[in-house]
């Protein structure tokens, strides 16, 4: 399968399932890692939240006082997200990021995990040039090895070993910590990786 037939196919997925989808992530409790990302931010910081989905984290940002633009690659998810958190969500492709030091912290749960190795190794330099110096990133992957295609969408899983891989070639991205979690849905027993990164330089 090609690079954009499975992306796609997965932003398919999302078009189709948008409300199931929102009725099973919106309400869940992720405040210890939301508030994680929160306090290395400047107070009223900009933040992106790239893949957004439901809007949940948006609307929390949101409401913690901070100004927030959100994207996603689903139109219905957008138009979803637009309706929960009172702001426009635009609808992108993370390949389509095109800003230059503009967010003091960009939250990425559960979206870059779409992508294939390839494009987020892209992604990662659009991302880069995203952030303002000393921005921070937030980002989670199903935790393992696998790549290709679970339950109708494409999936990247990371192990931390694979993780540094990847980071070997973004050097103005320091790792600040990285620690796994139990799913948050009560119905998931997953494993997630989650990594919190700093621009160390512009």
């Amino acid at each position: 399968m090609s690079e954009k037939s499975k992306k796609n196919q997965t932003i398919q997925y999302y078009d189709q399932n948008a409300a199931d989808f929102v009725e099973n992530t919106r309400n869940v409790d992720f405040h210890v890692v939301q508030d994680e990302f929160i306090e290395g931010l400047p107070a009223g910081a900009k933040i992106l939240d790239l893949g957004c989905g439901s809007g949940r984290d948006t609307k929390y940002f949101l409401e913690h006082g901070y100004r927030v633009d959100a994207i996603d690659g689903s139109a219905e998810l957008c138009a979803l997200a637009s309706e929960y958190t009172g702001i426009p969500v635009k609808c992108q492709l993370f390949q389509e990021l095109d800003a230059s030091e503009v967010y003091d912290g960009i939250w990425a749960c559960s979206s870059l995990l779409h992508l294939s190795y390839g494009e987020l190794d892209e992604v990662l330099y659009r991302i880069e040039k995203a952030l303002k110096p000393q921005g921070i990133l937030y980002m989670s992957f199903k935790y393992g090895v696998f790549e290709g295609e679970r339950n109708g969408r494409y999936f990247l899983d990371f192990t931390e070993e694979k993780l540094e891989q990847l980071l070997k070639k973004h050097t103005s991205l320091q790792q600040l910590r990285n620690f796994l979690t139990e799913d948050v849905r009560p119905d998931r027993e997953e494993r997630w990786l989650n990594l919190f990164l700093k621009k160390i330089n512009s």
